[in-house]
């Protein structure tokens, strides 16, 4: 008989099943919303619906630059981000209600870019579970989620599914 799979580890599979519905060709994201232990509802990254998804029209990369910090140095950082897809957080926002997330918990394949992270801060959840990293943002990240005493933690040895994980491209 195999074991049986400790919460974390359920709700962050289905994460990364949701996220195998993505067609964006840099980065395979899913999230899931949970109260208590029921699952309210899934997203995946992508375009708006009946628009041209990144595998059909390409990705719209814009370049942002950031001042950042490095060994007490002042230093210019460029970025890319793809604008074509809506992310899998900000789907969950979208197709999920106010009243359902209040107290409630996302899993999230990736952690969340900055934009995703002020999303989460202000829609009511208490805490946010991700496995990958996301370095671009991380710092500023880390400190938001702190600031706004929101639960926020990495699942560092968790192993995704079989045939879930797609490469990543920055």
């Amino acid at each position: 008989m195999t074991a049986r799979k400790d919460w974390d580890t359920y709700f962050m599979d289905m994460a990364y099943m949701a996220s195998t519905r993505s067609q964006c060709s840099r980065r395979h994201v899913g999230a899931v919303l949970v109260q208590g232990k029921k699952l309210l509802g899934t997203a995946y990254n992508g375009a708006p619906m009946g628009v041209p998804d990144c595998s059909e029209a390409g990705c719209m990369l814009v370049e942002e630059f950031e001042l950042v910090k490095q060994d007490g140095e002042e230093q210019v950082v460029k970025k890319q981000r793809c604008i074509r897809t809506i992310h899998a957080e900000q789907n969950l926002l979208l197709f999920t209600d106010r009243e359902d997330r209040e107290g409630s918990v996302v899993y999230v394949t990736d952690q969340p870019c900055w934009t995703c992270a002020n999303m989460l801060a202000n829609s009511g959840i208490v805490e946010i579970v991700f496995h990958r990293s996301y370095p671009k943002d991380s710092e500023k990240v880390n400190a938001l989620m702190e600031q706004r005493q929101l639960k926020f933690r990495q699942l560092e040895h968790y192993e995704p599914p079989a045939g879930t994980i797609a490469e990543v491209r920055n």
